[in-house]
């Protein structure tokens, strides 16, 4: 089970093959993991039962860090703060 401070983060880099990393809102992170999950022939099977690809990638920004896109092909997303938590 993932931390639950995570889903309070609104930024997140992500990483694409042959790309620079990029730093994205939480809002453009699910817009850019939609977009991918869009573009596969099938979902995977762990996400096949998300009524949509908006659905799926929200499953797995609260729950993964990876997508295999095709083989040895990996997209990643981290969490990050970039300003320390208010006390």
């Amino acid at each position: 089970m993932s931390d639950p401070l995570i889903r309070a983060c609104d930024d997140y880099v992500v990483l694409e093959p042959g790309q620079p990393e990029r730093l994205l809102s939480a809002a453009d992170t699910l817009t850019w993991l939609t977009g991918w999950l869009r573009q596969l022939e099938s979902l995977p099977a762990d996400l096949a039962d998300r009524p949509d690809p908006a659905a799926a990638a929200q499953r797995l920004l609260d729950t993964a860090c990876d997508l295999e896109i095709s083989p040895g092909m990996t997209l990643q997303w981290f969490a990050v703060r970039l300003e320390p938590p208010e006390r």
